[in-house]
C-alpha cells in the first residue's frame, strides 16, 4: 500500500485508452486525499468493477466482471462505512471497501493454501513455504488493487480444501460461490467429477467383483455420480443465472431506466460506442444466438479473445511477460509427468502397484496432487492459446496452488540454506540423493523461522535456480506496483 501511493506520486499517469468514467458526483477535499493515497489500486479493470458496484450493470461490456465481487464492495461501503458518508462519496468508500476486503482474504487465502497444502502434499514445511510465496505473489498489485482475484483465491483455495477434507457440500458451496466471482471457476468442477469419479474406481477394484455384490456397487455409483451432478449443476448455476440478467436486461424492451442514466455517461457510451440497456428494440446480436452468452461474445467482439487471435508480432513483448509463468508452470507438470508416469497413464484411478509403493507418498510428487497438476496444465494452455497471455500470471497465481507449490518444492530441494530445521548454514549437510528423490525427510513440521526472510537475507548463498524463481516473484511483485498503478501495460 505504501509503495503503490509513492510510485502513484512520483511517477506521472499514463494515457491509457481504457475504461475511465467520469466521477460523479464531483469529489470532495477528503476523496482526492483517498485518491491520492490509493488511487493506483483502481486502474485498468478495477474502473469496471468499482463502476459496476457503484452504477450497477449500465453498459454492455462491463457484464464480462461477474457480479460477486462488487456486491460485496457496495455492502461495506453502504454497511460498516456508512458513517463515513458524509466525508467520502460512495466511490471512495468503494475504493476503501476494496483496500480492506482484499487485505482480508489475501490473509484468508494464504491460510486457506496453508491448510490445502499441508492435506495434499502431507509436508508442513513445504505447505508454509508455499503459502509465504502466496503473500509475495507475483500477481499481488491484483491482489491488492479492487480485482476480484483476492476474493477468488480465498474461495477456491477454501473449497479445495474442504474437498480433501471430505467435505463435499461446503466445498460445493465454495466452488459455487467462486464460479460467480470469476468465470474461470466453472473449471472447478473438474474437481468434484475426478474425486467422485476416483473413488468409485478405487472402491470396484478392491471389491471380489461377484455377482452378489454388483448391486451395491451400482447403488453406489447412481449416488456419487447423482452427488457430483447436483455440485456441478450449483457450480455453474451462478454463471447462468448472471447470464440471464444480462438477458433480461440487454435484450428486453427497454426498462424506461434510461432517463436516470446522468448525461456524462450518456456521453460516454456515444463518445466510446459503449452500448447501453436496451432500448426502442435496438438489441446487440448476441441476443438472437441460440443460446446467448454474453461473457463469450464481449470477450470476442470488445477485447477479440479467441483461439491464437493474440499471436501476432506486435505482442511479442506481452508473451515475453508471460514467459516466466509459462516456464514455470510446464516445468511443473513435467517434473510430476516423469516422477509419476504410470500414475498420470492412468489418470490416478488404478489403485498403486508394488513398485509404485516405493514412490514419494509426501511432497510435491505425491499422488494427490495429480488432480491440481491437470488443473494448472488446463488453465495454462488455455490462457496461451486463447486468452491475453499477459493475464496468465495473475490467472495462476489467484485460480491454481502449483504455482506456489512447485516454487516451493525448487527452493526446498536445491537450497542448502532451507534443509536444516533452524541450524546455521555452515553446520547444514547436504542430504542424500534419497532424501531429494523421495522428499520424505524434508516434510518434518516447519520451523518458526520465516524460510523466505532467510534466504533473503543470505542472498549471496542462493543457488543459481533459487535466484531465479525469487527473482521472478520478487521482480513482478516490484514492477506490478511500478507499472500497473500508473496505467501503464502490465500482466
Amino acid at each position: 500500500l505504501f509503495f503503490q501511493a509513492l510510485f502513484n506520486l512520483l511517477i506521472p499517469d499514463h494515457a491509457a485508452d481504457a475504461f475511465s468514467p467520469p466521477r460523479l458526483p464531483e469529489p470532495g477535499l477528503w476523496d482526492l486525499l483517498l485518491e491520492r493515497l490509493l488511487g493506483g489500486l483502481s486502474r485498468w479493470d478495477a474502473e469496471h468493477f468499482l463502476f459496476v458496484a457503484e452504477r450497477g450493470y449500465l453498459y454492455e461490456h462491463n457484464c464480462a466482471f461477474f457480479p460477486l465481487y462488487p456486491l460485496a464492495l457496495r455492502a461495506l461501503a453502504e454497511g460498516a462505512l456508512w458513517p463515513s458518508q458524509r466525508l467520502l462519496r460512495l466511490r471512495s468508500r468503494l475504493l476503501l471497501s476494496a483496500v480492506l476486503l482484499n487485505s482480508l482474504f489475501s490473509i484468508l487465502a494464504a491460510a486457506a493454501l496453508y491448510k490445502l497444502g499441508c492435506a495434499v502434499l502431507r509436508c508442513p514445511r513445504l505447505a508454509f513455504l508455499a503459502a509465504l510465496l502466496f503473500s509475495l505473489s507475483p500477481a499481488n498489485v491484483f491482489m491488492a488493487a479492487a480485482y476480484s482475484e483476492s476474493m477468488f483465491a480465498f474461495l477456491a483455495f477454501s473449497a479445495m480444501w474442504q474437498l480433501e477434507k471430505g467435505q463435499s457440500w461446503l466445498s460445493g458451496l465454495l466452488f459455487s460461490l467462486a464460479s460467480g466471482v470469476r468465470a474461470n471457476g466453472l473449471i472447478n468442477a473438474g474437481f468434484f467429477l475426478y474425486s467422485r469419479g476416483k473413488c468409485f474406481a478405487l472402491q470396484l477394484q478392491g471389491g471380489s467383483g461377484s455377482v452378489r455384490k454388483l448391486p451395491p456397487l451400482w447403488k453406489q455409483l447412481l449416488s456419487l455420480a447423482s452427488s457430483a451432478v447436483l455440485a456441478c449443476a450449483g457450480i455453474f448455476l451462478p454463471f447462468a443465472l448472471f447470464q440471464y440478467y444480462a438477458y433480461v436486461r440487454f435484450c428486453g424492451a427497454g426498462t424506461g431506466l434510461e432517463p436516470t442514466v446522468p448525461k456524462p455517461l450518456l456521453q460516454l457510451a456515444l463518445d466510446k460506442g459503449y452500448r447501453l440497456v436496451a432500448t426502442n428494440g435496438d438489441k446487440p446480436p448476441w441476443c438472437s444466438q441460440r443460446f446467448p452468452v454474453v461473457y463469450s461474445y464481449i470477450q470476442d467482439a470488445y477485447w477479440n479473445v479467441g483461439f491464437l487471435r493474440y499471436f501476432e508480432l506486435r505482442q511479442i513483448p506481452n508473451f515475453l511477460l508471460a514467459l516466466p509463468v509459462t516456464l514455470l508452470g510446464s516445468w511443473a507438470a513435467w517434473t510430476y509427468i516423469i516422477a509419476n508416469r504410470r500414475h498420470c497413464l492412468t489418470l490416478g484411478l488404478e489403485r498403486r502397484k508394488s513398485e509404485e509403493e516405493g514412490k514419494p507418498s509426501a511432497g510435491f510428487c505425491c499422488p494427490a496432487v495429480f488432480v491440481y497438476v491437470v488443473h494448472a496444465t488446463v488453465l495454462l494452455a488455455f490462457g496461451f492459446f486463447c486468452m491475453h497471455v499477459q493475464v496468465l500470471t495473475r490467472f495462476l497465481g489467484s485460480s491454481s496452488p502449483i504455482l506456489y507449490w512447485f516454487s516451493a518444492h525448487l527452493l526446498q530441494e536445491h537450497e542448502p540454506l532451507l534443509w536444516s530445521e533452524g541450524t546455521d548454514h555452515q553446520t547444514a549437510a547436504p542430504r542424500s540423493e534419497k532424501s531429494l528423490q523421495g522428499q520424505s525427510g524434508s516434510c518434518g513440521k516447519r520451523t518458526p523461522e520465516n524460510p523466505v526472510v532467510r534466504l533473503l537475507l543470505n542472498c549471496g548463498l542462493i543457488t543459481p535456480l533459487g535466484k531465479c524463481v525469487l527473482g521472478f516473484f520478487l521482480s513482478f511483485w516490484l514492477l506490478g506496483l511500478i507499472l500497473h498503478c500508473n496505467f501503464l501495460p502490465w500482466t
